[in-house]
């Protein structure tokens, strides 16, 4: 296959190098197995980027990332800069990144490999075979919406301000990345707000329904207010296909139906921006999961949310579906054998390394192409 796939690694903080080693060997595996080659650039964000520079994302590594067709993150943070000033904290270098690069759709898969599926606080039944995919809207709503703010009021108190906002081209953009994933997977889209009490609740769904009959009539789209989603996430899972919301409600309801799989340790995500005139696509993959200064440099964490997110990068960056294919598959094989991290681990089940996971996923991969 040809070449030139420009790739931006960014290991970040805490576990962040460790579990971003294992994707390199999967690199390379590529490389080796399946004559995929990467052109792989490394660089700083969060707080190394801090001791380096004294910022957490250098304009050098944004720029960087603009040029690249992806860019992979591992984790960004730690006690170490907790007392920084809120400006220049590591997390400000990802918010930058997204940000500067345009990335106004954050998927969030929620999928339960079988092995784990009794790891789950839910029934097995409930989750057994759950796949879900949550599309959040990423740049616009009360996270940034203005005015915003503390004021002290003539009385002496004082009153916090956030503002919900949404304008048509902000959900139809995200809506459309929405749609198009239903169409490749079941089919079926449900689109969350709170149009009942919320005036941009009532035009994201007007938004929504008009852009369904427009362009995705094909599409099964359902609506359903986000506390009601909240409450279905965890009473039926399996009814949901793909979900799209808001900055707000996805932050939440991802984070709900992240805990449906077991642990924060296994789920990728990817955030992406506009298709532009060559067809490329800005995106960024990183893992659910923290830095976990815990356990940093303690070979301790599990590289599959990692390694998954780089499958997720060969999906829908590279367009190699069946890489990405191979890469779950392994992870299934692996899990299927036993083998677990400390925060999977189960009873019965063989407690290995950070590194011995990424031998045994490896292996399954030799296997899988031979």
């Amino acid at each position: 296959m040809a070449s030139n796939k420009k790739l931006l690694v960014l290991p970040g903080d805490g576990i962040g190098p460790e579990v971003m080693r294992e994707v390199f060997r999967v690199v390379d595996w590529m490389d080796k197995r399946r004559a995929v080659t990467f052109d792989v650039s490394e660089d700083l964000v969060g707080g190394c980027a801090i001791d380096a520079h004294g910022i957490p994302v250098t304009d050098e590594t944004v720029g960087q990332a603009m040029e690249s067709d992806a860019v992979l993150l591992g984790a960004v943070g730690g006690p170490k800069w907790d007392n920084l000033d809120f400006s220049i904290k590591p997390e400000r270098g990802l918010l930058r990144l997204r940000k500067d690069m345009e990335l106004f759709a954050n998927l969030r898969p929620a999928m339960v490999f079988d092995a784990l599926a009794e790891a789950s606080t839910l029934k097995t039944d409930l989750v057994a075979g759950l796949n879900i995919m949550i599309v959040r809207e990423l740049t616009g709503g009360v996270y940034f919406g203005e005015p915003r703010g503390i004021e002290e009021l003539p009385d002496g108190t004082r009153r916090g301000v956030n503002t919900q906002v949404y304008t048509t081209p902000e959900i139809i953009r995200v809506a459309k990345v929405a749609f198009e994933l239903a169409r490749k997977r079941d089919n079926r889209l449900c689109s969350v707000e709170k149009a009942n009490v919320m005036e941009s609740g009532v035009l994201w769904r007007e938004e929504v329904t008009k852009l369904h009959g427009e362009e995705y009539s094909d599409v099964e789209l359902s609506h359903m207010y986000a506390d009601n989603c909240a409450m279905q996430l965890v009473r039926a899972p399996k009814q949901f296909d793909v979900i799209v919301t808001d900055n707000l409600f996805g932050d939440m309801l991802s984070d709900a139906a992240a805990m449906l799989t077991g642990s924060l340790g296994m789920l990728p995500s990817a955030s992406l921006g506009d298709v532009d005139a060559t067809g490329r696509r800005k995106a960024l993959y990183e893992p659910v999961h923290g830095s976990a200064p815990d356990i940093a440099s303690q070979d301790m964490a599990n590289p599959l949310a990692m390694i998954l997110s780089f499958s997720m990068c060969l999906r829908y960056s590279f367009d190699m579906g069946e890489e990405a294919d191979l890469i779950e598959t392994a992870v299934e094989k692996v899990l299927a054998g036993g083998l677990r991290t400390a925060d999977i681990m189960q009873p019965g089940k063989a407690k290995v390394s950070t590194t011995v996971m990424g031998d045994a996923l490896v292996r399954e991969l030799d296997k899988l192409a031979a």
